[in-house]
């Protein structure tokens, strides 16, 4: 439980609370998306000395291949923002302390918990901290209305219980840069769904950074 502790401070509490509070301080919103989709560049570099999983150098092309594809896709929205500096060091110390977490979590495996006792030992860490944080921020008390009803039950059950549940049992089973390959499709999904639901803009060069991106994931992940 103390072990699972530890790793809800990290991956739920450090990891979206320096984003959340990079935010906070005017760093860009496109700017702190790039950083969060580079989780699996250092998922990969963290892999070999923690888990001693090499990369082939196949799997590092397509991991050259997917960030240019990310890039690409994430260009037209990047900022540098007028952020104070620590700010921005804050948004890539939260990326690197997930993948920490992720590498850690990977190589105690075997520690016999099931993900869902995991995952809610460290969500209810996290959500004691950030309890905290907003006691001394103001009420505690959320606002009663519907679509608030219907954003936290999107929150807690798909983005969260869905999401964390699906990516702990996948480095369960999978090499930890295989598995963290996969968040590189992030910004192309995002600019899916931004066109399906509020009609934004799909580009030319966005598709091609969609293509690009696909490439470098296989290439990555493939047997």
């Amino acid at each position: 439980v103390r072990y699972q502790a530890l790793l809800g401070f990290m991956a739920v509490f450090l990891y979206l609370g320096g984003f959340a509070l990079a935010i906070e301080q005017k760093v860009p919103t496109g700017l702190v998306a790039l950083i969060a989709d580079l989780l699996p560049l250092a998922v990969a570099a963290l892999s070999q000395p923690v888990l001693g999983e090499r990369l082939t150098t196949r799997q590092w092309q397509g991991t050259a291949i997917a960030v240019s594809g990310v890039l690409i896709v994430s260009f037209d929205s990047l900022g540098i923002g007028t952020a104070p500096a620590w700010a921005y060091i804050l948004t890539v110390g939260s990326m690197l302390i997930l993948a920490l977490a992720s590498v850690v979590n990977r190589r105690n495996s075997t520690s016999g918990m099931p993900v869902h006792q995991s995952l809610c030992v460290q969500m209810l860490t996290g959500a004691v901290l950030f309890g905290l944080c907003a006691s001394m921020q103001g009420s505690l008390v959320p606002p009663l209305t519907q679509k608030f009803a219907l954003a936290m039950a999107w929150l807690v059950l798909i983005a969260t219980f869905l999401a964390y549940s699906v990516y702990y049992t996948s480095l369960r089973l999978f090499p930890a840069a295989k598995v963290s390959a996969a968040i590189y499709l992030s910004p192309p999904v995002t600019m899916l769904w931004a066109w399906m639901l509020f009609s934004e803009p799909l580009t030319l060069m966005m598709l091609s950074g969609l293509v690009i991106t696909l490439v470098g994931v296989w290439m990555t992940s493939r047997p």
